[in-house]
């Protein structure tokens, strides 16, 4: 895979060019910078939020930029005015590529907050495992309604520790306004939900995003992930997607690299509370 092409492609697509991910939300590009601003409060769709960005409307921030050192600092305080008038938090998604090279430095003093990095890590679909193996006595079941959202919730919450309600409240909204833009599926061992994950699939790109997945404590080593990996894998090369994309913790990223996915860039969120 030629990283650098990949990387400028994914930019433009999934940064520059990005589709709007929420019925309420905005994208627009203002000068260098291109935002995402949730204007309908309520359908909290965000695929990607910041943990302080993120509100019951859904996803507010700066996806791209094109800055240097003379235009950086304008363009930051451009967008603490622009989401502070609204009273929103939001985040500025950083990649280590991005211009200038003291851009995190430059948020930072202007009052943004950086969250835990994470690695985008990127492979060619045709090139994974497309095979679902499973331990035995597990089975894989697609979350399709209501009560599969509750299931895949459910290891969320055990899986990361964290409220199920977001999870919960952003599958319900996708599901229910553009079915077609995400999947999602629940391990369950018996009765028992142990392992979930789910996929984006933005229209008019050729990346498909890996999101969530995550297993329960008891149930970690056993094949789980790569298995979800698989699955989803294998339904976006059915849907045309040439590129798996993840947002990479360090708990995954041996796993992803294993399985073939390369390391193109980190990417550090960095929110802003007015």
């Amino acid at each position: 895979m030629d990283i650098e092409a990949v990387r400028a492609l994914f930019d433009r697509q999934m940064r520059e060019e990005a589709p709007a991910d929420d019925p309420g939300a905005v994208v627009e590009r203002v000068g260098a910078v291109v935002r995402q601003t949730v204007t309908n409060t309520g359908t909290g769709t965000a695929t990607s939020p910041g943990p302080g960005a993120e509100s019951d409307g859904g996803w507010n921030g700066v996806l791209w930029s094109d800055l240097d050192a003379d235009s950086a600092d304008a363009a930051i305080a451009g967008q603490i005015r622009h989401f502070s008038s609204l009273g929103l938090e939001f985040e500025w998604k950083v990649y280590s590529h991005d211009a200038p090279h003291d851009l995190p430095r430059r948020l930072a003093a202007a009052g943004f907050t950086p969250e835990p990095p994470e690695t985008l890590m990127i492979a060619e679909a045709a090139g994974l495992p497309h095979e679902v193996t499973l331990p035995e006595g597990v089975r894989l079941v697609a979350v399709t309604d209501a009560a599969g959202v509750e299931l895949m919730a459910d290891v969320h919450e055990q899986a990361f520790g964290t409220d199920r309600a977001h999870i919960r409240a952003l599958l319900l909204a996708q599901l229910a306004a553009a079915p077609g833009s995400v999947t999602a599926g629940v391990a369950m061992a018996g009765d028992v939900p142990v392992s979930a994950a789910r996929m984006d699939l933005p229209t008019g790109t050729q990346f498909a995003g890996l999101w969530g997945g995550g297993t329960v404590p008891a149930w970690r080593g056993r094949g789980l992930y790569r298995a979800l990996v698989a699955f989803r894998t294998r339904l976006a090369v059915e849907r045309g997607y040439r590129y798996m994309q993840v947002d990479a913790s360090s708990l995954s990223r041996p796993i992803l690299r294993r399985l073939g996915f390369e390391e193109l860039s980190t990417t550090t969120p960095y929110v802003y509370t007015p």
